[in-house]
């Protein structure tokens, strides 16, 4: 397997105009702010969009980016066991951002609103915890194990920085791509 390549800002806004983009992230975080010209392929669609990052590698360098960077090193990851070479961005679009650099964003009625995944992870978690909480105290005190059943698993996603409750939540309908969004996003991948 080939190691993780990780490009750094500045090397990233130099050579951007020269990059294909790939933007792991939802739809809806996309649509909050993407690297200018990102393409939208959510990590769970990546196997399927294989043939055409695979083109796409081999016309030129592949950029893979997510919020932070885990989600796009996880993509590199997996993309680099079907031998597929791609780099991603330290730290993310919020690295990006902070570096003052502009993201992009769709146009009013071309975007769907919507939530980080962090922010909603931490929007579900907080809710089933306060739920476990009161229904533990009003119901039956068993209910009590639902909030300590969402610590263990806010603990265990710490410890092996994963999210079974993100994998959870980006399969809901407004976490998902439009079918004909992601399959204009392949048609361009095709011809770049």
């Amino acid at each position: 397997m080939t190691a993780l390549v990780t490009y750094g800002i500045d090397q990233t806004r130099t050579r951007l105009h020269e990059l294909t983009v790939i933007d792991v992230r939802t739809p809806a975080e996309y649509a909050s702010g993407h690297l200018p010209g990102a393409l939208n392929v959510p990590l769970d669609h990546v196997r399927r969009a294989l043939p055409e990052i695979r083109l796409a590698a081999e016309r030129g360098d592949v950029l893979v980016v997510c919020a932070s960077g885990n989600r796009s090193a996880n993509a590199c990851k997996l993309l680099a066991e079907q031998g597929v070479t791609t780099a991603t961005l330290a730290g993310g679009t919020g690295a990006w951002a902070a570096g003052g650099h502009e993201l992009h964003t769709p146009t009013a009625c071309d975007t769907r609103s919507g939530w980080s995944m962090e922010r909603q992870v931490r929007f579900t978690a907080g809710t089933l915890v306060l739920l476990g909480l009161v229904l533990g105290l009003l119901v039956h005190p068993a209910l009590l194990l639902v909030s300590a059943g969402v610590a263990g698993g806010l603990v265990f996603s710490a410890l092996t920085d994963t999210c079974g409750m993100a994998v959870m939540l980006g399969k809901l309908p407004h976490n998902r791509p439009r079918a004909a969004d992601l399959d204009a996003v392949l048609t361009v991948l095709r011809g770049r």
